[in-house]
Formats: C-alpha cells, sequence, structure tokens
C-alpha cells in the first residue's frame, strides 16, 4: 500500500453509538447519525445504524447516492438546504431534507408530486449562530405554506449552533426551540414528529441537568467518529478518541538547522514567515500535505511536533533521527478526517468491523 492512508476503526464508532443512543435514549432523545465526514461512507453508515442509531443524515447528494449503491436502505436526511438543481435527485434519494427557503421547497413539492412520492421537511429556525435558518417570527408562516404544497409532509424542525459562530447550545436557546414547535403546532394545528436539537456540540447541554423540553432528536457526527465535544475538542466521558488516525511514510530524516536563512517571504499560500521552532535538531518529512488532510488538526506522536507543512511535505521536528521508508501515525480531528476523506491520494482502511478484532498490522515510526 503506498501513499498517505486514513484508518478508520469501526468498533470505536460503535462503541460510541451504541454508549450516546442509551445515554441519549434516557432523555429521549434519538441520534441522526451524520456520514459527511466520512464522504457518506457505507461502512461507516452500516456501524452507526448497528450500534442503534435510528437514522442517517448528509449534507450532499453524491454522498447518499454513494450510500444508497452501498446498500444502505435507513432513513437518510439531508442536512444542507437543497439546491434547486438537485431537487430531483433528493426526492428520488433522501427521505426528509432540511430546509430554509419557500422557493426550494417549492421547487421539491414540483419534483415529489412528479415522482409519486411524499417527501419529508425539517425547517431549520436561525437562533443565532448566523449559519441557515428562518427568521423565528417567519416560521409559522412558512410552515404553513409547507403544508399546503403538495408532495410535502411537514415533519419537524431544528436548529443549528456552533458551526459558523461559535453559538453555544445551551438551556436558552434549546427552549426557545421547543417554545418554537409548540407554536407552529398550535398555530397550524398539527404535530411535529422532530424537534432537532442540533449537533454534537449539543451532548453536553442534552447530557447535563437542563430540562431537554420538546428536543428529541440530535444529529451526531464527531461525538461518534472521534469521542470529542466540538465545542472545545475535549473527550466525551465514556467515549472512545481512537476512531481515526492518518499514517504517511518518511521520506527524510536528519540533523538541519533549526532557523531558515535568506530574506523570508510569504510562503507557497501566501501565509507570513512563521516563528521558529526550537523542538528538535532532528528534521523529519513525511509524504503528506494540504492536498491531502489539515496538517493544523493532526497530533503527531510524543516528542514530536509538526512545523510547516505544503501541499506534500509536512515537516517536523523532533530530538531523533527516523527511519527513511517507516511510518508516522497522527491522531486526526475532525477537520483533518473530513479532508482525508475527500482526498483521493489518501486510501481509506477500515478496522475493527468485528467486536474484537484485531487491526491490521503496520509499521510504525513511534
Amino acid at each position: 500500500m503506498s501513499g498517505a492512508r486514513l484508518e478508520i476503526r469501526l468498533d470505536a464508532i460503535s462503541h460510541n453509538t451504541t454508549t450516546m443512543v442509551r445515554r441519549l435514549g434516557e432523555r429521549g432523545i434519538s441520534v441522526t447519525a451524520v456520514t459527511k465526514a466520512t464522504s457518506g461512507s457505507p461502512a461507516v453508515a452500516a456501524t452507526f445504524l448497528a450500534a442503534g442509531a435510528g437514522a442517517l443524515a448528509e449534507s450532499r447528494l453524491p454522498n447518499v447516492r454513494r450510500l444508497r449503491r452501498g446498500g444502505i436502505r435507513a432513513p437518510v436526511t439531508l442536512l444542507r438546504t437543497p439546491m434547486l438543481s438537485e431537487v430531483d435527485g433528493i426526492v428520488e434519494h433522501c427521505d426528509i431534507s432540511c430546509n430554509t427557503e419557500p422557493e426550494v421547497l417549492a421547487a421539491l413539492s414540483l419534483a415529489a408530486v412528479a415522482a409519486d412520492r411524499v417527501h419529508g421537511v425539517v425547517l431549520m429556525v436561525e437562533l443565532g449562530d448566523l449559519r441557515e435558518g428562518i427568521m423565528p417570527n417567519d416560521l409559522c408562516a412558512v410552515a404553513a405554506g409547507v403544508c399546503d404544497l403538495p408532495g410535502l409532509s411537514l415533519r419537524g424542525i431544528g436548529a443549528n449552533l456552533a458551526c459558523s459562530s461559535g453559538v453555544v447550545p445551551d438551556e436558552a436557546n434549546m427552549a426557545e426551540l421547543s417554545a418554537l414547535a409548540g407554536r407552529v403546532e398550535h398555530t397550524g394545528g398539527l404535530e411535529l414528529e422532530i424537534v432537532s436539537g442540533g449537533n454534537s456540540a449539543n451532548v453536553s447541554w442534552a447530557l447535563g441537568p437542563a430540562r431537554v423540553g420538546r428536543i428529541n432528536d440530535l444529529r451526531l457526527g464527531e461525538a461518534l467518529l472521534l469521542g470529542c465535544d466540538p465545542l472545545d475538542r475535549t473527550p466525551i466521558p465514556g467515549l472512545r478518541t481512537d476512531g481515526a488516525t492518518v499514517v504517511a511514510e518518511v521520506i527524510e530524516s536528519g540533523l538541519k538547522p533549526t532557523t531558515p536563512w535568506g530574506t523570508r517571504g510569504a510562503n507557497a499560500f501566501g501565509e507570513p514567515p512563521a516563528a521558529v521552532s526550537a523542538a528538535g535538531p532532528v528534521q523529519t518529512i513525511v509524504a503528506l500535505g494540504r492536498q491531502d488532510t489539515d496538517p493544523g488538526d493532526l497530533a503527531p506522536p510524543e516528542g514530536i511536533e509538526i512545523v510547516a507543512s505544503s501541499s506534500d511535505h509536512l515537516v517536523l521536528r523532533g530530538a531523533h533521527p527516523v527511519p527513511v521508508g517507516s511510518e508516522m501515525s497522527f491522531s486526526a480531528g475532525y477537520s483533518a478526517v473530513l479532508r482525508a476523506m475527500t482526498s483521493p491520494t489518501v486510501t481509506k482502511v477500515y478496522l475493527g468491523a468485528e467486536p474484537g478484532a484485531a487491526p491490521t498490522p503496520a509499521r510504525s515510526a513511534r
């Protein structure tokens, strides 16, 4: 196997999913497992479902098609507001879509009628993070419009926080979402099946002492994949954090000065000269770069520091040389996994498909 690879531990993902399904279930909240960081990996989706997730969610239609080609028949929600150019495919492959735009809803209605289907709709509400969402005062009117459109079924409302502006899910904004659910039901004379409070950033709130109110669904990706709280990247108690590892080959290692010489300007990515690192006298380079992953979201082996990255080189510093041709493993965060999954130059390897399965052996420079 040549080139960098991303190792995904399915046993860790299974453990995290089972644990979160149980804990949140005790609070009356179901888990919709999000596959977007893995580009719609059927292997990861099947692991989510086998571990108890009730449904899946994706943000891109090509990834949903990949799930369907991989034999996944579970309900799938499209997270990102549909593009007008994709409404036919969304109606064909997705059970539900999250929506904010009346024009898109009208197009989904036409597509659903033409396909002789009923497509589910979750209306997303703006609660302060300033990404997608209908302003709260407009929600009832938009909901009434959905109910008047043939081929559509209003399944619920939802919100998204902490992704754009870092607004933290808390008792106040979750209580507002609960109140909005009641307002939509009272105004429209209907009952909402789904009140989706948000993503992995909601876990601390959901498992804390606050009342959950009407919130009965969370859309979880990072918590299940990596066992971390996105708000501060700390481990969630009881979850495994070894779900993803990036592995790359060492292509150079030896003594080099720690200080560059010559006139310095911006690097290849337009970034100003970085501060000089004194992490160690040995410079090591691995065959891994920004085309492959997010170097800033990798954790190197102990005693080694990442000091620079270009398109296809990761520059490290440490105290000792590392054999050329050996492999070095890096713990990967959410951004690193996301980019590695979308890179055609990174091989994806799934480990631990069965409980107790031994991992595939790999040479290591640790």
